[in-house]
């Protein structure tokens, strides 16, 4: 059985940091590429870093110097550092594994605000 588990969302300041997890079992991790996405209120869910197994990293725009995304295969564990976090940063963040097949978590609430 496949699961994806986030944890670490919660209520922050603006300008706070967080750290998300995204802890996984049921699948070879090692040969998927893991991916952050995120879902704010009627929005729709976009991606926000990605990174392969070869630890190559992506990041999209808006998050690019203040987001860190990591893995550690043998934990099978992805980690999402996020840094000066602004109100716009608010939704539900993702966990996604993707190959040929894809697999999502249930996602987390971060919610920044004052």
């Amino acid at each position: 059985q496949v699961t994806l588990v986030e944890s670490g969302g919660g209520l922050v300041q603006p300008g706070g940091s967080l750290r998300l997890s995204c802890t996984t079992s049921g699948f070879d991790f090692k040969r998927y590429g893991m991916a952050w996405h995120r879902q704010a209120p009627g929005k729709q869910r976009e991606l926000v870093a990605s990174i392969s197994g070869g630890s190559l990293k992506k990041y999209s725009d808006s998050v690019k110097g203040r987001f860190t995304i990591s893995r550690d295969n043998r934990k099978k564990t992805m980690w999402l550092q996020m840094d000066s976090l602004e109100p716009e940063d608010t939704a539900v963040y993702y966990c996604n594994a993707y190959l040929i097949e894809q697999f999502w978590g249930q996602g987390t609430q971060v919610t920044v605000s004052t």
